[in-house]
């Protein structure tokens, strides 16, 4: 247990109540103040994507890239935490520091560096297509582009998969996918409707149904990785890279297929992905302890000696709301609602530093990779990116989303942020 957490003993066992009146507000404040400062720490370099004791270090270097570098998975969680920081207060300097970090962005994809995977979604709409959205910076709108295109190079015809991690020619990866991919999606929509190309959004809606037909299981619960053939496009297997067990199920997973697939059914209109989203979110929630927060895996209950994963709750509250905010049914949307404010509440409560510089994390108690012993009982940047991105759900009325196209950006339930409600229903 870190030396910032706030709780005496078990997750969940804070003494601050955090229904207490203005709890969301003092929430947005304390993750602002943090970004801020590890803005001015940080300035053009960008954090691991854990911390080490609550502190948040420079990406180490490696034999092609300089430490703090703009390297792997997780960089755009960075700029996105300014650009939702800047929505909430208007913030001149995280604007810009924001635009700078797009500068980058685009200096990487067109430099064709460390873009073997796909998540380029994550990389390029937090980082390019924000800085579009808000900024109209045209020179982010060309790299979103090209990192689409990109993207789309790692499309398997034979399978119907966009392959997820490595060279395109790995047999080790060849033929796999992962539920995380559902996130990278957005970025392929906002393509077809920035360009008027269907293809990329023809990609999308083959690759949602085969994640939707071979990740999610009979009970409700998700592969976190699957694999097909790459030549005849057999669906062969599923397995996990970073759950308890091949037939467990990884919570950061359950968390992204509730999200993802809510995503998807706004922008397609598929009631299957509304109802793969559904299933998610049930299961996710009926497997959560009694505190809110779920453990690294579902399969763990009250009473385990293991690790929560607050990442996972905060990406479960972002991806309860998008559902919410897309259900034809009122009475659906205001308990998936209900759930998600409850699940800030509890991260404000228990997973919170006591002071924002007591850590460089908005979001402590997180996993990264339990498996592996990676970033455990750390903050990471993914974690902290989600919680703000919920924050500002909760806070900000009329708020659109960057994982949205702007065709499809208005919520069949408008009354999920217009009030700007606490989790116990008081006013922020």
């Amino acid at each position: 247990m870190s030396s910032t957490d706030v709780r005496d003993s078990a997750p969940g066992a804070d003494p601050r109540p955090a229904d207490r009146p203005g709890a969301l507000a003092a929430a947005v404040d304390a993750a602002v103040a943090t970004v801020r400062r590890n803005a001015a720490a940080f300035g053009s370099l960008y954090p691991d994507s854990t911390t080490r004791d609550d502190r948040y270090p420079l990406r180490p270097a490696t034999d092609r890239f300089a430490e703090g570098a703009n390297r792997d998975w997780t960089t755009s969680f960075w700029p996105g935490m300014q650009w939702r920081a800047v929505e909430l207060t208007g913030d001149a300097d995280l604007r810009a520091a924001a635009l700078a970090h797009a500068a980058d962005f685009a200096r990487r994809v067109h430099a064709g560096e460390d873009l073997d995977t796909h998540d380029l979604g994550f990389l390029y709409t937090l980082s390019c297509v924000d800085a579009w959205r808000l900024a109209g910076d045209e020179a982010a709108r060309d790299a979103a582009l090209a990192a689409a295109d990109h993207l789309m190079t790692r499309f398997l015809p034979s399978a119907g998969i966009i392959q997820a991690w490595g060279d395109l020619s790995d047999p080790a990866q060849r033929g796999r996918t992962i539920v995380d991919s559902l996130m990278n999606m957005p970025l392929l929509t906002w393509a077809t409707e920035i360009t008027g190309d269907q293809r990329y959004a023809d990609v999308v809606a083959r690759h949602v149904v085969q994640v939707r037909t071979h990740l999610l299981r009979d009970d409700d619960s998700t592969f976190h990785t699957f694999y097909w053939d790459p030549e005849t496009g057999e669906p062969l297997r599923g397995g996990t890279e970073q759950g308890a067990g091949d037939d467990s199920c990884w919570a950061r997973g359950q968390a992204w297929g509730i999200f993802g697939f809510a995503l998807h059914h706004r922008t397609s209109g598929d009631p299957e992905s509304l109802r793969a989203s559904e299933r998610c979110a049930e299961y996710f929630l009926a497997h959560l302890p009694a505190d809110g927060v779920p453990f690294w895996d579902l399969v763990y209950s009250d009473g385990a000696d293991a690790p929560r994963d607050s990442s996972s709750g905060a990406i479960a509250a972002c991806g309860l709301l998008e559902l919410a905010s897309v259900s034809p049914d009122a009475d659906r949307a205001a308990r998936y609602a209900a759930a998600a404010r409850r699940m800030v509440a509890d991260l404000i409560a228990g997973y919170t530093p006591a002071a924002p510089e007591d850590a460089d994390a908005l979001l402590l108690h997180s996993v990264y990779d339990a498996p592996k012993n990676k970033g455990v009982d750390e903050g990471c940047l993914w974690g902290d990116y989600y919680y703000l991105e919920a924050l500002t759900r909760l806070t900000l009325p009329g708020w659109v989303s960057p994982w949205w196209p702007a065709a499809a950006a208005v919520p069949t339930h408008a009354t999920l942020t217009d009030t700007a409600t606490e989790p116990d229903g008081g006013t922020a």
